[in-house]
């Protein structure tokens, strides 16, 4: 329902800007077209990437190893996953969804998405160089520390 609301929006939208200006809607789509091109090899790595795991994971393993709110080992493994997983976001939010249906619970997940994207493990390096030592291990600590707050957090609100 929700897409059908969505979709009915946009083309009622676009049918608005052709009444008022055709050639920018025009120039528009075209940028739409380009963006959608260059986005299309990312969104079907998703499609292969969230095969290949649910493929390969059974269902009831994603249920055993994450599907429990109150298993802190289970947190901390998938912020440490996420922490050393180099996976970009346009990628990794679809796999979170696909692991929540398969069985997954939202507290190890959101440890997973929220440590991908705030701890920089495989940009270490770069941050060493940029940041300096002392800023590098404290911005990673506290982000970590962070992420597993904000997991938390989520699993007591959903």
């Amino acid at each position: 329902m929700i897409a059908l609301i969505i979709n009915i929006s946009a083309f009622s939208l676009l049918f608005f800007t052709f009444i008022q200006d055709k050639q920018k809607a025009q120039r528009s789509l075209k940028q739409a077209l380009v963006k959608f091109v260059n986005l299309l090899p990312m969104m079907i790595l998703i499609i292969i990437m969230i095969g290949l795991i649910l493929g390969f994971i059974p269902p009831e393993v994603i249920r055993n190893y994450l599907g429990s709110d109150s298993n802190i080992i289970e947190i901390i493994v998938a912020s440490l996953f996420g922490a050393i997983t180099m996976i970009p976001s346009l990628v990794a939010l679809p796999l979170a969804g696909s692991l929540i249906e398969a069985g997954a619970s939202y507290t190890p997940v959101a440890a997973f998405i929220t440590t991908l994207t705030m701890v920089g493990f495989v940009t270490l390096p770069i941050e060493l160089k940029e940041l300096g030592k002392k800023m590098t291990i404290l911005r990673n600590i506290f982000a970590f520390l962070f992420a597993i707050i904000i997991s938390l957090l989520i699993g007591v609100l959903l």
